[in-house]
């Protein structure tokens, strides 16, 4: 996996596995919990680091932390804590797992990780899936969803999307003539021509192609999806897009959206403030707050309350200026 430094949790100087190991069985043991103690511990210390707490936790007490987190604490702060504890290569396999089991399907979740997930990513989550599940990923998927949305996913899936390198133009321009040719020009729409083209050129190839396109159209290519496309296809290919411009500000729309409005999806904003935490946390701040004129600091606030607050707000890492 790539080493990022965009994020806001970063591993701990100083740390002490069994120290920490020490503080959070005292936190738990005994009557009432010291939540306290439990998410300023979890919040600071780096996923790695997290593993090594639960080896000394075990260790030292021959007790499972993350049962005892489940046994102690409830909701969604409870939810948060043992998300933060999910090894990082076991998250995105988990969630997908979570998200076709079960009666219906969660397909905001699956568009969010196949969308947003570099090749190198998608690779690994496909491995981690059949060793953890015994179960093949795509034939889950494919179980689970149909039409040209399953199509989609199954070549994102395929993580063969190509390499950035040098840029064609006379690629970029035939593509954005073809995607041209099939939705606005066409009676119906012709959506494998975006599938393959969205779902296999490469980011620095595609963003080419966006702007070729609004040339040749006069359109942004998301007014042509929201046009010719919908449903979960529709969704999907706008995340593609999304993701093919900029991750962060894709990741500061699914933020904002989680919170905009009567209630709160805290599954979504969960997910990505977990997944997020070390890797662009702080560019998804930037961008809610140039796309939204809004601080993800002060959202956070006000659409939630307690621990589960205080962590989420740990794990933001702070206001904006």
């Amino acid at each position: 996996m790539a080493k990022y430094s965009r994020g806001t949790v970063k591993d701990f100087s100083g740390f002490d596995a069994r120290a920490d190991a020490e503080a959070l069985r005292k936190a738990m043991k005994g009557m009432g919990t010291d939540e306290e103690t439990i998410l300023k511990i979890l919040t600071s210390r780096s996923n790695a680091q997290r593993q090594e707490i639960a080896a000394a936790f075990k260790t030292l007490f021959g007790r499972d932390l993350v049962d005892d987190l489940k046994s102690e604490l409830t909701g969604k702060f409870e939810k948060l804590m043992v998300s933060l504890m999910k090894p990082a290569q076991l998250f995105d396999p988990y969630e997908l797992k979570h998200a076709i089991k079960g009666a219906g399907t969660n397909e905001k979740v699956l568009t969010e990780i196949l969308a947003s997930r570099t090749p190198a990513e998608l690779r690994s989550i496909k491995q981690v899936y059949q060793e953890e599940y015994e179960s093949d990923l795509e034939d889950k998927i494919t179980g689970e969803t149909s039409g040209f949305y399953q199509r989609m996913l199954v070549v994102l899936l395929q993580a063969n999307r190509d390499p950035d390198g040098r840029i064609d133009e006379g690629l970029v321009e035939q593509d954005a003539q073809v995607l041209f040719r099939a939705g606005e020009l066409k009676w119906g729409t012709d959506e494998e021509k975006f599938i393959t083209i969205l779902g296999t050129r490469s980011v620095s190839h595609l963003r080419k192609v966006f702007d070729k396109y609004m040339t040749i159209s006069g359109f942004q290519i998301e007014e042509t999806i929201d046009r010719e496309t919908s449903g979960d296809l529709e969704k999907l290919l706008l995340a593609v897009v999304k993701c093919v411009r900029n991750v962060p500000a894709y990741f500061a729309e699914c933020l904002f959206y989680s919170m905009k409005g009567a209630g709160t999806d805290d599954d979504t904003l969960i997910r990505i403030m977990v997944s997020r935490s070390e890797i662009d946390m702080l560019d998804i701040r930037r961008e809610l707050r140039k796309n939204f004129a809004k601080s993800l600091y002060q959202m956070i606030q006000k659409d939630t309350s307690g621990d589960y607050r205080k962590a989420l707000l740990l794990l933001c890492g702070g206001e904006d200026d």
